[in-house]
């Protein structure tokens, strides 16, 4: 059954009227017609089946049947603080991560960030990565959309860390102990993982970071990709955690 994603506000009682992007791919992407069922979630963690009753020029109407609070949320809660990659990067990052079940996302430019947006640039790409969030959900079966966050300053992210039971550092600094360790036995609700962009992060902001609360810590003596560490990370959380 094809599956898309509805704003709360499209819901008319039983009925759901799509517009826009999702009602182009209803009708001109996978070729639906009046009788297709079909089956939308609203990003809050409601689900919808039913079928497509009427087709117009720029609206699908939906005959709901069934509404269903479909809880696939694991119960550890994990933001991802992101030092804003080269290229299209990011796109992977909040693709993958979406996948693996990650909460919250603060793309945070960095000291060895290459390349730096102005404000309305930066409000472009977030809205970019949501939508980028969207379809990763309609894909892996998420009925709850993570959370893009504005692009952040370094500083002003670290002063959430105190809103977490645990916060990790991914670093190539000597001092930083395995991830492993860092997690074992953590029986906390929210955490907190902090990756770099290309190049790591600087010594000012690894001793920012460690000064405010975060653990450091190592994937290993193998360098990994900043896509590649993102997925390692939430793999990690998602086994430690039993989810």
């Amino acid at each position: 059954m094809s599956r898309f994603y509805i704003k709360p506000a499209d819901v008319k009682g039983n009925e759901i009227l799509v517009s826009g992007d999702e009602a182009h791919h209803i009708v001109n992407v996978m070729r639906l017609s009046v009788g297709s069922e079909i089956a939308a979630f609203d990003g809050t963690g409601k689900e919808y089946l039913g079928m497509v009753s009427a087709i117009e020029k720029q609206t699908v109407k939906i005959s709901v049947s069934n509404v269903r609070e479909v809880n696939l949320e694991k119960k550890l809660h994990v933001t991802l603080m992101q030092g804003l990659p080269k290229r299209e990067t990011m796109d992977i990052v909040v693709q993958k991560t979406t996948e693996l079940g990650v909460d919250e996302i603060i793309p945070v430019p960095v000291e060895r960030t290459v390349v730096l947006w102005d404000a309305d640039k930066a409000r472009q790409k977030v809205s970019h990565w949501r939508n980028i969030a969207i379809a990763a959900s309609k894909q892996c079966g998420r009925t709850i959309i993570p959370q893009i966050r504005p692009v952040t300053k370094f500083d002003a992210a670290l002063k959430e860390l105190k809103n977490y039971d645990l916060c990790v550092m991914a670093c190539l600094y000597k001092d930083a102990i395995p991830l492993k360790n860092a997690v074992a036995g953590f029986r906390g609700k929210k955490i907190l993982a902090m990756i770099g962009p290309e190049g790591d992060f600087s010594p000012k902001e690894i001793s920012a970071a460690k000064a405010a609360g975060a653990k450091l810590v190592s994937f290993g003596e193998l360098v990994l990709r900043v896509d590649t560490a993102a997925i390692f990370i939430l793999s990690v959380l998602n086994y430690e955690s039993n989810i």
